[in-house]
């Protein structure tokens, strides 16, 4: 299963031209970033429409500059994000219970679950008494019933989730969608 847990954080049209990603596990606030590839088209392009400006040209160069920097752009940050994802894979697993790419700290090998799957698989019980959607705080790990702050332990939950405002329900700081009711954010 291909990740989907990632950002672009690239830069595209100055000196400093190139592709990174930043990943980011679905439990816990944990990020890695990819390491940064510079695209040299784009860093050149930049150097050009300096040196276009310098000269009081903003015409011909300018648009050559800008020509140059897409030329071969997007197979470069395609190239960028395959090797980005491959190196994320060596990084994360992806939960077959719930589907999200997690981390190795939050990963139970033994239960071949994220850690959240797996204390919901051994307590029943105390899984389906949580009404926040199933999330867990992710400092003291005991379910949320939504609102900011986790009831046990006080960790702010706005560092780490985002509460749905068509619903309520506690998501992820980086779900695009809730998971109760498929709001957009």
């Amino acid at each position: 299963m291909t990740l989907t847990n990632y950002r672009e954080i690239s830069r595209e049209a100055e000196m400093g031209a190139g592709f990174q990603y930043e990943f980011h596990c679905g439990n816990c606030s944990s990020t890695w970033k990819s390491p940064f590839k510079p695209y040299r088209k784009g860093q050149i392009a930049d150097l050009i429409y300096k040196f276009a400006y310098y000269l009081g040209d903003r015409g011909s160069l300018s648009r050559t500059s800008s020509t140059l920097a897409n030329a071969g752009a997007k197979s470069a940050k395609e190239a960028a994000l395959q090797e980005a994802l491959a190196e994320a894979e060596q990084r994360y697993v992806v939960c077959p219970g719930c589907e999200k790419a997690v981390c190795d700290n939050c990963w139970d090998a033994r239960a071949k679950r994220c850690e959240q799957c797996a204390q919901a698989d051994s307590a029943p019980a105390r899984a389906s008494g949580n009404a926040g959607g199933g999330a867990n705080c992710p400092n003291c790990k005991s379910p949320l019933d939504g609102g900011r702050f986790c009831a046990e332990c006080g960790f702010d939950m706005a560092s780490t989730h985002k509460s749905c405002p068509g619903c309520g329900t506690l998501c992820a700081r980086a779900a695009r969608f809730c998971t109760d009711c498929g709001h957009g954010f």
